[in-house]
């Protein structure tokens, strides 16, 4: 068999049609080497029991426990049977639940002194953890089914059990038995890492890493294999993203330099303020970006308000004075409309370049969204083609082909995370410069700190600033957990709070995450059928039944406003402008809210249900009170069990307001894959062993090793092992793209 296809035999050939089925549809393995690269999450020691004290609610585990007693209660007037088993590590107990037919086999087997393997989700009944109707298997040699002991006897005895992630479709010994089927292809792993490499470095060869993070004797063996794993993981992508960072410096680009005298110095010498030293620094490293001629490709990360629109402004009219032209893309028309508002507000008669009354150092700046009226919009197109307008801010309908520029220099990004690799270079594509293809310099901008070894990870291929210190006159923000369940009185005193506020003459949010219209409550019902188990959850609050709420109680009055998604986009920006200019006193809105919008005289926020938003998200809409002298205020309104997970997220949100250090919590929380897989197709796909939170130091020595291995050897002709992973990671993540069309 040759070296690739062992690992490209689709698991249907080796473990059936059914197995197959669960495992591409459930656990998205498809091919034996899916399956091979699906690694245990961790190991139980034969003799040990598991830590049933901090089992993670909601949660498929698996766990090894000991039968403690075992009791059939009669229910429904006797017409009813359960079996309620306890189970018990020494520490903590687990109550395990079997209802009807089901209780029977178990009845007889699970005997107290017994040890077993139990797989369920974890759910709370009556205060206590229980598992309802897990499977298990026995691990003592007295079971009633001998042959089946002494299998899992044979298997597991004084060895390592792994335990793989695993759904209710197909348990984690059942994952084991088809490794086991398919263990034997490890030995033709086709081995990245360049030899030279991999003897510097001591790593164990990589069919025997694979043998040994499935089968491990012992720790050490784990240890080694996870060593090896890592390594390959975080190579091979520093790899694909040190060729990305190279091909873009053979890439032409125009050089923008500052112009003395030029649209820059007017700007700076009418701004009522100094820049931050922050922003200094950072505009320096954009400016000698600029100057260079290969494209710029720098992300420019800072917290909310840390003035990243005057930094990235700044660059916009460097690149105008010479002689080229800025467009700015916003993740949505909102945010458009508002960059296009503080932007020419902040130019004044800078931004009239060609109007009566403009200065004729000025430039025009342009606004262009898909919803605009067909004449503004051959305006602004024809402002574009023409170079009449050098600033030009839009949603992605800028990308769209209709639009052509007249010279293309640089393109601001703004929120990272909404935008791709492939919508950069349809930007690219358009930069045109005296006939010849060259491409803009390009600044990605996102108010999400990410942390070093993500910003290594995900945007790999940009360099990278960080603007981490608040301008003066920001004010700090207090948040508190509103516990609405266990303490009603605390949620009526939250709407006190937001009263007080706007009689002193301030404003509020509240944020909910649903919008409640019609197309919400049939995607809801929807949801309710394919749910199925999940219907008796209450559906998140949404925004047009709170607002009816709040104006005729708590808040009857004040005068309460609607702002969501799929309002009108005029009415939409009629809303932020009364809000802005204070002519109403509470928005409720969705997260449209969460980014760049700016009402310095908001100082409270109440959000609704907001366990059901992540981390990053919670700090995104904090950042919009506190934005002028007076202090802001942040409730996080929940009703969320006190010891759940999701409490225990909400306390870490209101106890800092690093972002850096809530990114590192999200990213904990969340899992790396979904950071990944947000930010850019095809890295989540291929991180198994490696963690974004945990191996900065392997990432980094990684990345070192990558870019003298690309410096050496672009194409690397002399590395075809390298290259044929490299290949099939590329053509996974291209696929991925093209998946979500």
């Amino acid at each position: 068999m040759d070296r690739v296809s062992a690992f490209d035999e689709p698991l249907k050939k080796l473990l059936g049609g059914a197995t197959a089925k669960v495992m591409a549809e459930h656990l998205d393995l498809h091919t034996v080497g899916d399956l091979l690269h699906h690694y245990p999450r961790r190991y139980e020691e034969r003799g040990r029991l598991t830590a049933l004290t901090d089992l993670p609610l909601d949660e498929h585990v698996t766990v090894v426990a000991q039968v403690a007693d075992a009791r059939v209660m009669a229910f429904n007037n006797g017409r009813g049977k359960r079996l309620e088993v306890t189970v018990t590590d020494g520490h903590g107990r687990l109550q395990l639940v079997f209802f009807g037919h089901g209780v029977h086999k178990p009845h007889k087997e699970l005997l107290p002194g017994r040890r077993a393997m139990f797989a369920g989700k974890v759910s709370v009944f009556n205060r206590k953890m229980q598992l309802a109707h897990p499977t298990y298997q026995l691990l003592d040699a007295e079971s009633t089914d001998e042959a089946g002991a002494t299998e899992a006897v044979d298997a597991f005895a004084g060895k390592l059990l792994p335990i793989y992630p695993a759904c209710k479709q197909l348990d984690s010994w059942r994952i084991a038995k088809a490794v086991d089927a398919v263990l034997p292809s490890a030995q033709e792993a086709v081995d990245p890492l360049p030899p030279a490499l991999r003897e510097g470095r001591g790593f164990t060869a990589l069919p025997e890493a694979l043998l040994k993070i499935h089968r491990p004797q012992t720790k050490a063996d784990v240890a080694a294999a996870r060593d090896r794993l890592k390594w390959d993981e975080a190579f091979v992508l520093q790899v694909a993203l040190a060729r990305r960072r190279y091909a873009d410096t053979q890439l032409p680009a125009v050089a923008r330099r500052p112009v003395p005298g030029g649209l820059l110095d007017a700007f700076d010498a009418k701004l009522p303020f100094t820049l931050t030293d922050g922003q200094l620094k950072v505009s320096k490293e954009i400016f000698d970006d600029l100057a260079a001629e290969h494209p710029m490709h720098r992300l420019l990360q800072g917290e909310v308000g840390s003035g990243k629109t005057m930094v990235a402004l700044r660059a916009m009219l460097t690149t105008v004075d010479a002689g080229g032209q800025a467009a700015m893309l916003a993740p949505t028309e909102v945010l458009a409309q508002q960059h296009h508002r503080s932007i020419t507000e902040m130019m004044g008669e800078l931004a009239e370049g060609g109007m009566l009354g403009g200065s004729e150092r000025g430039t025009k700046v342009v606004l262009l969204t898909g919803s605009m009226g067909m004449a503004a919009r051959r305006q602004a197109l024809l402002d574009l083609v023409t170079g009449e307008a050098g600033i030009v801010i839009g949603t992605h309908a800028l990308i769209e082909d209709k639009v052509k520029f007249h010279e293309l220099g640089l393109v601001v990004v703004d929120e990272q995370h909404r935008f791709g690799v492939e919508q950069r270079d349809a930007l690219r594509s358009k930069a045109h410069s005296q006939g010849e293809r060259r491409s803009p310099h390009l600044l990605v901008m996102t108010a999400t700190p990410i942390p070093r070894t993500v910003a290594m990870t995900v945007f790999g291929d940009l360099e990278t600033s960080v603007l981490d210190q608040l301008p003066a006159g920001r004010s700090p923000i207090a948040s508190h957990v509103v516990p609405a369940k266990d303490k009603p009185h605390f949620l009526s005193r939250a709407w006190e709070r937001v009263r007080e506020e706007v009689e002193n003459g301030h404003q509020a949010y509240v944020v909910c995450p649903r919008i409640g219209d019609d197309e919400d409550e049939a995607a809801k019902k929807k949801g309710k059928k394919d749910a199925g188990e999940e219907a008796d959850k209450r559906p998140p609050l949404a925004v047009l039944d709170i607002a009816e709420q709040l104006a005729k109680g708590p808040l009857s009055g004040l005068r309460v406003e609607v702002l969501h998604g799929r309002m009108h986009p005029d009415d939409k920006d009629d809303v932020m402008r009364r809000f802005a200019a204070g002519q109403a006193d509470v928005l409720v809105a969705t997260t449209v809210i969460e980014v760049g919008v700016n009402v310095p005289n908001a100082t409270a926020m109440v959000i609704m249900d907001a366990d059901r938003f992540g981390v990053s998200q919670l700090h995104q809409l904090r950042g919009r009170v506190g934005r002028g002298s007076a202090p802001g205020l942040c409730l996080l309104v929940s009703e969320a069990h006190e010891a759940s997970p999701s409490r225990a997220r909400l306390s870490a949100v209101a106890s800092t307001l690093d972002g850096f250090e809530l990114s590192r919590i999200d990213l904990e929380e969340r899992r790396e894959g979904d950071v990944l897989g947000q930010a850019q197709s095809g890295v989540r796909s291929s991180l198994r062993v490696l963690s974004v939170i945990d191996d900065e130091e392997v990432i980094a020595a990684a990345r070192e090793e990558a870019v003298t291995v690309v410096a050496a050897d672009p194409a690397l002709e002399h590395l075809p092992e390298l290259r044929l992973v490299l290949d099939a990671l590329l053509d996974k993540e291209r696929e991925e793209y093209l998946d979500k069309g």
